[in-house]
């Protein structure tokens, strides 16, 4: 019902006056085209003031981790008496749509990145402009970013702060408030989206949403690109950045359940109430980039046409590495050859959620063939992993079987590893198999371990 909706929508407000609004520091607004009176934005709203917004800079640091400062660019000298400095890469992080900048997830997340490196780290709270209608918000954004870039030039005129030093990391709304950041500061080091928000940015100009041409590198994370309607995806599916990774497809994902909604007539109300039940898809975009601080190997984004091809191939990575989804994806910045570069990784259900990805294959040895399940575990100098299935179906001897396994922990060098066959029905005749042959390969160096071990089940 979207479109129909859509439609009636723009036939009554396509007569209206152009507006514009114009507010000290930030500059002037409109509704015109594109941000408003198009398919993909159909209600026009301009955004709210800036006092009305009330942006605030929420500073943390290794010298006041658990307490913020509150700084201002308006008064300056807050920044001054604070613990900013500015010999230090500033990594600005915002919430999205009806969240808040003291939520745990933002400042816990700065408590992840002081533990690997010493920076300013500014979260930012927008919560009097997120807490209203969704196309509200949307607009709302506008006048976030520039607030935001207001701050980056009383840092340049302060300190003679280099944009090439502000990293600007974004979720859901907060991802295109970082978009429209970059469109008024040029050469931003980078900026991060965490599932830019779909509705009302999906498809439309590149003045309007996120684009790579909003910083000298753009990475961007999509948990939940299904069609807002009727799947009810909050994150955008199009790559709009340097690299994009879709992790377990950029759909679903796992761990997270989700009941489609068939008929949505109202876009404001889609998000009433979601945000722990309907919203875990979007909410794990931040989680994904929270852990990858600490295990930045067990995110690896693997090229690939398709996720549906990603889990037969694209493996392992190429010699010159795999861009590592999450906050070490600048590392392969001066790599990126390609315009599109989308990337494919799978991780767990529940924190940690780093995997490592390894492709095993095993070569049957015995007299008879059996209908069972193989059985792979992999022993290595990081540890030991619990015994993944890689078959189930008929066993033949002298037949290869292959398949590709996501483990919890890093193995490292592998030493051995343990194949298993269970039946799957009672078989008096107790058939034996072995394995003449196991290889082991890990994804991120395709280093190969071959007749590492094997283990004859009865």
């Amino acid at each position: 019902l979207l479109p129909l909706w859509g439609n009636l929508e723009y036939e009554s407000q396509k007569f209206s006056s152009r507006k514009e609004v114009c507010y000290n520091r930030v500059g002037c607004f409109t509704d015109d085209i594109p941000w408003a009176g198009t398919v993909q934005r159909p209600i026009a709203r301009l955004p709210w003031s800036p006092e009305r917004i009330n942006t605030r800079f929420l500073l943390y640091t290794r010298r006041n981790p658990n307490n913020f400062q509150e700084i201002t660019a308006v008064n300056p000298e807050t920044i001054d008496y604070s613990n900013f400095n500015a010999s230090k890469i500033t990594r600005f992080i915002t919430h999205g749509f009806i969240d808040q900048g003291e939520e745990n997830w933002l400042s816990n997340m700065c408590k992840r990145m002081f533990e690997k490196e010493d920076v300013n780290c500014i979260c930012i709270d927008w919560s009097s402009g997120s807490r209203c209608s969704y196309t509200q918000a949307s607009n709302n954004i506008r006048v976030v970013g520039a607030e935001v870039a207001y701050f980056i030039d009383t840092l340049k005129e302060k300190y003679g702060y280099s944009p090439s030093m502000v990293h600007f990391i974004g979720h859901s709304l907060g991802a295109h408030a970082a978009a429209m950041t970059g469109k008024r500061i040029k050469g931003l080091r980078r900026i991060t989206g965490l599932d830019p928000a779909q509705p009302y940015f999906q498809g439309t100009p590149v003045e309007v949403r996120l684009d790579k041409s909003d910083a000298d590198f753009v990475d961007v994370i999509h948990t939940d690109s299904a069609p807002t309607i009727p799947y009810l995806g909050f994150g955008m599916s199009q790559a709009v950045g340097h690299l994009d990774f879709y992790p377990n497809g950029g759909e679903h994902m796992p761990g997270c359940k989700k009941n489609p909604v068939s008929q949505i007539v109202d876009i404001d109300g889609i998000w009433e109430g979601t945000r722990d039940f309907v919203a875990c898809n979007h909410l794990r975009s931040y989680k994904y980039y929270s852990d990858s601080i600490i295990d930045p190997d067990g995110f690896l984004g693997y090229q690939c046409a398709a996720y549906n091809l990603f889990e037969g191939s694209c493996f392992p990575c190429p010699s010159g590495g795999c861009p590592k989804m999450g906050h070490y994806a600048y590392e392969y910045k001066d790599n990126i050859t390609s315009g599109l570069m989308k990337l494919y990784l799978n991780t767990g259900d529940a924190r940690d959620f780093a995997r490592w990805r390894y492709k095993v294959s095993v070569t049957i040895s015995g007299k008879s063939a059996v209908r069972g399940r193989i059985n792979i575990a992999i022993y290595g100098t990081g540890g030991n992993t619990k015994q993944y299935e890689i078959y189930k179906g008929k066993i033949t001897p002298h037949e290869t079987y292959t398949n590709q396994i996501d483990v919890k922990l890093n193995v490292r060098t592998v030493t051995m590893a343990k194949f298993l066959w269970n039946n799957n029905i009672i078989n008096p005749t107790l058939p034996k198999l072995g394995a003449s042959k196991i290889t082991v390969q890990d994804g991120e160096y395709g280093n190969m371990y071959v007749h590492i071990y094997y283990f004859l089940k009865h």
